[in-house]
């Protein structure tokens, strides 16, 4: 096919589920030099996609949708999550390729390459199966893991303030511990958080416990535990902040979230807790990255399936391992 000269990629949901998107854009990138890249996604996720400097241009799903950004021209748009909205207001757009899955109806009549792909089954990690949208564009190589974990090109970020700087103790080991996944995840449980954060600061590491506004009152039975023993940054930070002081930090313990992903593809040593239930095991949705780690139990447990408030397939996941684990900086 001829060269494209600009590609739009389609991803409205989360900040994990655009995180393990954005090493599409690198991998575009590298195959096309010299493409302009778009990413269309919610505002709450423009910090992260600022990040990434394989993104030319972030696009508001709102706005696309309102008509106030049809003067720009996309050759190609990637529906990587499938939108009935999108997909049809990028057909009456216009944009001369727009693929998508074959499994959703309404892109057999508004996209025009399809790509035949399921997810919920598949022994792919979300990235790779991602990458499966690039085949119409000569792009079928398989991408191990581990490669899919550089990828994300995530070297544009803003610069720390000296107020969140300042809260970092000079020569210690520094971890964020962030408990709440905003119902996103199956959780490891305040009583466990508040073990790890007392054996990690009994060994002379600084412990931060994070978390958004909304979640600081669920926080506080674990704060009022080990409250002067940790920093707690909980809703102080906007996400670009963050992000920033994530890259400052050493390590990030979180279930799966979009705060563990911004860690793994930091480099940073990112201990991911994962139920062994499919499709949200670790297999689908662990970090990628240098440093990531993925705890879980060896085997599936079903019976935790319909028991997300009391999942003890991830409840009874060692302590000790993810100390063991730390330590090993």
């Amino acid at each position: 096919m001829q060269k494209p000269h600009s590609i739009l990629i389609s991803r409205t949901d989360s900040i994990g589920d655009v995180m393990l998107t954005l090493p599409l854009a690198t991998i575009l990138k590298q195959s096309f030099p010299g493409i302009r890249i778009g990413f269309l996604g919610k505002k709450y996720t423009k910090p992260v996609i600022a990040c990434c400097s394989a993104v030319d241009e972030f696009v508001d799903c709102e706005d696309f949708l309102s008509g106030t950004v049809i003067g720009k021209n996309w050759d190609v748009i990637l529906h990587v999550f499938p939108r009935k909205d999108i997909a049809w207001k990028a057909f009456r757009l216009g944009i001369p390729i727009r693929i998508g899955t074959s499994s959703r109806p309404y892109h057999w009549l508004s996209c025009n390459r399809l790509v035949k792909l399921h997810r919920k089954h598949s022994e792919l990690h979300e990235a790779q199966l991602n990458t499966c949208l690039l085949r119409p564009l000569g792009i079928d190589s398989f991408f191990s893991k581990d490669q899919l974990g550089t990828y994300y090109s995530l070297d544009r970020l803003e610069p720390l303030a000296s107020e969140f700087s300042s809260l970092l103790e000079p020569g210690k080991f520094h971890v964020i511990l962030h408990p709440k996944s905003q119902g996103s995840a199956r959780e490891w449980g305040l009583e466990n958080f508040a073990s790890l954060a007392r054996m990690l600061a009994a060994d002379n590491i600084q412990v931060f416990i994070s978390g958004t506004e909304k979640e600081r009152s669920s926080l506080a039975p674990l704060l009022k535990q080990v409250g002067q023993e940790v920093v707690d940054i909980s809703g102080r930070m906007s996400l670009s902040q963050f992000i920033a002081f994530i890259a400052t930090c050493d390590a990030l313990v979180a279930a799966s979230t979009g705060p563990l992903h911004i860690a793994a593809a930091l480099g940073k040593r990112a201990l991911g807790i994962y139920p062994s239930i499919r499709p949200m095991h670790a297999g689908r949705w662990g970090p990628l990255g240098p440093k990531a780690i993925a705890f879980s139990e060896k085997e599936s447990c079903e019976a935790c399936r319909n028991a997300p408030e009391n999942c003890h397939c991830i409840r009874e996941i060692s302590v000790s391992a993810l100390v063991a684990a730390l330590k090993e900086h």
